[in-house]
């Protein structure tokens, strides 16, 4: 029998089994635990945004996202980190565009088959500060997924060369291992301070 069958046979057994047992046979304090635990399990969800840099997978959380867009034409400016690649106009609103691969010094992948089209996704981050646009190359995919799923990042990564600790967690998805960002916490003050300008 496969799992699946086994599965649905053991719960039919198991409601049979509920609805002949007696109320009186039945504790009351046990009952209310499965409804606290699916009410646990819906507040414990985390909505990511899932991207591509370099070979790996990465996320941001959606409310940190103001909106995802083709990206538009950018107009390189002087004066600004290297990894920053210009200006472009999203919606009438001058933003900076930023290459995460870049920024940490991700290689890039060649380019799969079909993929060469140039097109390029921009997530548009909004902070107290400032706002910013970071180029993706595929697609974003959305995710919905328990907050028990991300792991906190272990302490040795977070101090190698790190201003500030900008990766939340890793997640777990199945054989995929998908680095969770602050996006809040990327630039440094002085690098906010050149976009500012």
């Amino acid at each position: 029998m496969s799992k699946q069958g086994k599965k649905e046979t053991d719960s039919v057994i198991l409601s049979q089994a509920e609805s002949v047992a007696s109320p009186a046979l039945t504790d009351p304090k046990e009952s209310p635990a499965p409804e606290a635990a699916k009410v646990s399990a819906i507040t414990e969800m985390v909505h990511l945004i899932v991207f591509k840099l370099g070979a790996e997978d990465y996320a941001i959380k959606i409310d940190q996202i103001k909106e995802v867009t083709v990206t538009p034409s950018i107009t390189r400016m002087p004066r600004t980190p290297g990894f920053v690649k210009g200006v472009a106009n999203i919606r009438g609103d001058i933003i900076a565009i930023m290459n995460l691969e870049e920024r940490f010094g991700i290689r890039q992948v060649a380019e799969q088959e079909g993929a060469g089209s140039g097109v390029t996704y921009t997530l548009v981050i909004e902070a107290k500060e400032y706002s910013i646009g970071v180029i993706v190359r595929e697609m974003p995919q959305s995710l919905n997924l328990a907050v028990s799923k991300i792991d906190k990042t272990p302490a040795f990564l977070q101090d190698i060369n790190v201003h500030e600790n900008y990766i939340e967690g890793i997640a777990k998805v199945d054989n995929r291992l998908i680095i969770v960002l602050d996006m809040y916490r990327i630039l440094t003050s002085d690098e906010i301070s050149q976009l500012s300008v």
